[in-house]
């Protein structure tokens, strides 16, 4: 099938990599600007910008969707399907009427639940026993169109947002071959989705990572953590006198004053329900370390309280 790209992201690689190996004809690629990383700007491109100069597919950068330009490219290269995976702009009607078999997207969630920008992270905050990805036509609303097909995966106690995104990557590629299949078939289902279980997912704010206190529940402390690694992270005011950065925890029996250290050799807290034991974290300056580890260079002990008194 002749096929236009739209992807920017590490999350779009497998599907644009898959439509290649299933043999479809990518006729061009868009993806969003080069943009500068490092201590010195370099200007680098976007993963999926990558791949397609490795396989010699044209590749366009619009900073515009709305002033006609994109729209005459797409014209002249006549794709009868448009992909998009995590582009990163919201595509105007012109574009979306442009193909005669309309505009897939791969989004990962199991919509309607979870529309927007960061389904998968708040899939984790959440602490959702189940993530998915959903193929779908796209319509004019954020995330709004007919699901053609959604599958599914367990989410571990343990697992980060940045494991599940890895994971849900590769379920997206399988999801968008089945998809295409039922387009070269010829039998693409349309459902619409139901409005009133509709929940959004907007962008995460580093702000959210400042945790002030150990007084909520320990699984609510543990899904947050978990669902900003690897960003922006949990960072909490330590006893030490310096900020601590925490990566990861598992859910402990135990109860004390909130923020109180539970166990003499390994970082186990009391919350203000359950415990957590704080099994990777990063101290201002340094580089990640045990839980244990920490205490020992920080000195401290059972009974002493983790936060720094303000």
């Amino acid at each position: 099938m002749r096929v236009v790209f739209m992807g920017t992201p590490d999350f779009a690689v497998p599907c644009l990599r898959r439509l290649l190996e299933d043999g479809h004809e990518v006729v061009g690629v868009f993806t969003q600007p080069d943009k500068p990383r490092g201590r010195g700007y370099t200007l680098c491109p976007p993963p999926v910008k990558e791949l397609a100069l490795e396989k010699g597919i044209p590749v366009w950068q619009p900073t515009k969707l709305r002033d006609g330009s994109a729209l005459e490219i797409l014209r002249q290269l006549a794709p009868e399907l448009i992909v998009v995976v995590a582009y990163g702009r919201i595509l105007p009607k012109d574009i979306l009427d442009c193909p005669p078999l309309g505009c897939v997207n791969i989004h990962g969630s199991l919509l309607p639940k979870y529309r927007g920008a960061a389904p998968i992270q708040w899939t984790v905050l959440n602490g959702d026993p189940v993530a998915g990805v959903t193929s779908m036509y796209m319509a004019e609303g954020m995330d709004t169109g007919d699901m053609i097909l959604t599958m599914e995966t367990p989410v571990e106690e343990n697992e980060t947002s940045g494991e599940l995104f890895d994971r849900l990557m590769d379920l997206g590629a399988e999801c968008l071959s089945r998809t295409m299949k039922l387009f070269e078939e010829g039998n693409v289902p349309r459902r619409p989705q139901q409005e009133e279980e509709a929940t959004m997912a907007p962008m995460l704010d580093k702000a959210m990572g400042q945790l002030k206190s150990f007084d909520q529940d320990a699984k609510a402390i543990h899904n947050l953590i978990r669902g900003l690694n690897p960003w922006p992270s949990v960072t909490i005011p330590a006893a030490n006198g310096k900020n601590l950065k925490i990566h990861r925890s598992v859910l402990v029996a135990g109860s004390g004053k909130p923020g109180e250290i539970l166990d003499s050799k390994k970082l186990v807290v009391a919350c203000g329900s359950g415990a957590l034991e704080l099994t990777e974290v990063q101290p201002e300056g340094k580089g990640r370390m045990t839980g244990g580890e920490f205490m020992r260079g920080a000195r401290l002990t059972k009974g002493d309280n983790l936060f720094r008194e303000e």
